[in-house]
Formats: C-alpha cells, sequence, structure tokens
C-alpha cells in the first residue's frame, strides 16, 4: 500500500503543447491517502484513463513527478511501481483453469505453494467463483472472465495500489451492484489502496471513500459522497451528480439576497460583493412545490413518477428547474409555486463555490 502524490502533474499529447487547451491532463497537485478507496468519475474524454496510466506506468507525464510514499517513481514501470490493474475489458489466460490464473501473479514471485493455494481460494471465495477454480477460462461468459480478472489484480498482498478501468462495462447490469458491493467489501478487508475509474456516479458513489470528479483534464473536486451531494465545488460537480443533477440558476447577489428574474430569493447567509457570472444552485430535492402565492412562482411543465419519488419539471421564468418529491406527495393543481431550503442554497462565482 501507498500514498500517492501527484505533484505540479499534467500531459500532453502534442509535442509542444502550447495553451491550456492543448493538455489532456491539466496541471494537477493532489495527495491521496494510504489503504483509500478513490474513484475518478467523469464523463468519456474528461482525463481520467489518461491520469490511470499515469498512476500506473504505463504512461509518462508531460510534466511533474508521482511520489509513492515520498519515492519519486515517475520514471518507473508498472512492475517496479508494484501495481495491479484491472482493465475494461477482461484479460485472462484462456488455456489456464481459474486457480492458474488467479495464482499467475503469486507464482512469478516464487511464493510458497500452500500459501498461494489458500490464498487463490480465499479470493476465489470473496468473489464467488470458488466452485469454478478447476475449469478452464475459455468457454467461460464475459462477465465469470472479468471475475478472474479482479481476482487477479487483487491476490496479491504486497502491492501499492489496485487500479480498476471501468472494471465493470462487460458486467450484467443485474450483477453490477453485486460485484460493486462486493469490491466495496473487499477494500475493507484487504486495505489496498485502490483507485477506481468510471462515467458512472453510482459505481462511483457505491464504491469511493472519496471521489475525484474530473471535467475537460482538470480535478474540479475531491470529496466524499456527501460532499459532493451538499456542497459541489463546481457548478460542473452539481449538475453531473444526482438525477437529477443541481438546479443552477443565473443570479445576482447582494448581501444575503439573491435576485433571479427580478424574484427575491432570502439567502441564509451574506456574501461579499461577487463578480463574473454568478448563480444560484440548489439541489432538486430541496425544493417544495406549494400552492402558496408568497412563494416563487413557476410553471408546471410534467411529473414524472418513477416508482421511489416524482420528478416535477418546472419552468421558473425560462429556466429549467427540477423539483423531487415524495412518491406519496399529493399534487394539487394550484401547486404553482416554490420555495427553496434556504440552508441547501449554494452560490457560485464563475462556476466556482462561495463561501458566505
Amino acid at each position: 500500500m501507498a500514498k500517492i502524490t501527484l505533484s505540479n502533474l499534467a500531459h500532453s499529447y502534442t509535442t509542444n503543447p502550447v495553451s491550456d487547451q492543448d493538455f489532456a491532463l491539466k496541471t494537477l497537485n493532489h495527495e491521496w491517502d494510504d489503504g483509500a478507496a478513490y474513484a475518478l468519475l467523469g464523463p468519456s474524454g474528461c482525463g481520467k484513463s489518461t491520469l490511470l496510466n499515469i498512476i500506473s506506468g504505463l504512461l509518462t507525464p508531460s510534466q511533474g513527478r508521482i511520489l509513492f510514499d515520498d519515492q519519486d517513481v515517475t520514471n518507473y514501470d508498472t512492475a517496479t511501481r508494484n501495481i495491479a490493474q484491472v482493465f475494461q475489458f477482461p484479460v485472462v489466460y484462456d488455456t489456464m483453469t481459474v486457480a492458474e490464473n488467479l495464482s499467475f501473479p503469486l507464482k512469478n514471485r516464487k511464493l510458497p505453494a500452500d500459501y498461494v493455494n489458500q490464498r487463490v481460494r480465499d479470493i476465489a471465495e470473496m468473489i464467488g467463483i470458488e466452485s469454478l477454480l478447476n475449469h478452464r477460462a475459455r468457454g467461460l461468459t464475459a462477465d465469470t472472465q472479468q471475475k478472474i480478472s479482479l481476482g487477479r489484480g487483487m491476490v496479491r498482498e504486497d502491492v501499492n495500489a489496485i487500479l480498476f478501468d471501468e472494471p465493470l462495462t462487460v458486467i450484467d447490469p443485474q450483477m453490477k451492484w453485486q460485484l460493486r458491493s462486493q469490491l466495496k467489501a473487499l477494500h475493507s478487508q484487504l486495505g489496498h489502496t485502490m483507485i477506481y475509474v468510471t462515467h458512472d456516479q453510482t459505481e462511483a458513489l457505491t464504491f469511493a471513500d472519496k471521489v475525484v470528479v474530473m471535467s475537460d483534464g482538470e480535478v474540479v473536486q475531491i470529496g466524499t459522497p456527501q460532499e459532493l451531494f451538499e456542497k459541489p465545488a463546481h457548478t460542473f460537480v452539481g449538475y453531473f451528480i444526482g438525477s437529477p443533477g443541481m438546479n443552477i440558476l443565473p443570479a445576482d447577489i447582494v448581501g444575503n439576497t439573491a435576485m433571479i428574474c427580478g424574484q427575491k430569493v432570502p439567502l441564509d447567509a451574506s456574501y461579499r460583493a461577487l463578480n463574473g457570472e454568478l448563480a444560484l444552485g440548489i439541489r432538486p430535492e430541496f425544493i417544495t412545490l406549494t400552492n402558496n402565492p408568497d412563494d416563487l412562482p413557476v410553471t408546471v411543465l410534467s411529473i414524472e413518477d418513477i416508482g421511489r419519488h416524482k420528478i416535477i419539471r418546472t419552468d421558473f421564468f425560462g429556466n429549467e428547474l427540477n423539483i423531487v418529491s415524495a412518491q406519496d406527495h399529493d399534487i394539487q393543481e394550484d401547486m404553482k409555486f416554490v420555495t427553496f431550503d434556504r440552508r441547501r442554497i449554494n452560490i457560485y462565482e464563475n462556476d466556482w463555490l462561495v463561501t458566505p
């Protein structure tokens, strides 16, 4: 296991990068705790896999350093860094049995046979393939082959980190929840530093102690799932996390009041004088639809009953405003107003969260 430090790290796939737009990965300075589980979350093309490949040693950064426990490993290969990596698609040895696949990394290190056999049985039991240990990998389903890849990545106890690059892509949707839960449990048991790349927020929030949210080659926030939900540091995080995401409304902020299209929205705190593009952010879960004319007027466009709750789509002076309401909430025709939970309002200046 290792603490991972990214120092002035950046990468460009062009020979002579000039501007920020030339960098697939913009300058990073972060320290990731030893033994923690992280998820790299963001849309396709945001730099997740580039960062993962730099950490693993498959890619040398254009600038900066990577340190494992304060040792500079920037120019070390994957083997020297002592990294295990599980890829998007299963990598198995078809002619070997499941047991031989799992034991391969251990036998390469010439570890004692008794230890190898016990370790293989333990990992196979953890991921639910103990009954297949004597089967050849050829002919097994893609789901099962990916379980073998996962097991082989976790079978070594001495690795500095285990990296997962969208490992559940080929897994049947009904099994994804089960495997995510197993990976979380395995992290608790094994204590390895784990980094999990995904574009799926459910996977990230289920698996990780902390989520690293990326956008356009930049880390915009590192936080717990609760922090990302309650206090998105950037409007992208607010929009990307949640279903539906945070409502972002252009606003003018004066002291403890936000003005949106001429409507006053009282705030729970006072703010300094702000400049640039200003916005008010509030989660759909923290808005209530009412029939009180003293509240903010909206036009209800549609109501979606998705079982667990209702999503109410409204128009607020030309701005889309989504509301999440309890499934048993009886919505009447005269409910054409909304009220915001002041404690849950966030204010943004040029897309970044402002502290009151």
